[in-house]
């Protein structure tokens, strides 16, 4: 059985390539928001046209990613939302609130200073972890039945 994993949320560090990279040999398949910042933010107006107000700009672009968003949670059998240290991800918490909404298996990632701020999202999801490792385990344990050794 293949486990379509979608990840989302955080775009500035490697928590998806830890993701992937430990669950090689597993029977899963990832899929993921363009991570590219430049190219997520321009989609809209490199292929619909330029906007002189920056709120067009972004809205166009937002909106492409988010038909690439709802397809991937869509055809996910779990959903793993990563909020991040750095930066406001209200995109993530949209995710993680649609992912939960169609019933999806729901993985939420992130550090202790944000256990107040998400304790919403958090009661909506499966498991709430911090590190990608963690991930894996759980991965390993849903597709095995294995505990980490």
């Amino acid at each position: 059985m293949t486990l379509k994993i979608y990840l989302s949320g955080e775009i500035h560090t490697d928590w998806r390539d830890q993701i992937t990279a430990g669950a090689k040999g597993l029977d899963v398949a990832f899929d993921s928001p363009v991570t590219h910042h430049e190219a997520s933010d321009d989609c809209g107006v490199a292929i619909m046209g330029a906007e002189p107000d920056k709120f067009w700009h972004d809205n166009k672009g937002a909106k492409l990613n988010a038909i690439r968003t709802r397809h991937g949670i869509e055809n996910a059998d779990i959903v793993v939302v990563r909020f991040g240290e750095k930066y406001k991800q209200w995109n993530a918490a949209f995710d993680a609130g649609y992912a939960a909404a169609l019933g999806k298996s729901l993985i939420v990632m992130h550090g202790p200073e944000h256990q107040h701020p998400l304790k919403e999202v958090d009661a909506a999801a499966l498991a709430v972890v911090q590190e990608p490792q963690q991930v894996v385990q759980i991965l390993q344990y849903v597709l095995n039945g294995t505990l980490p050794s």
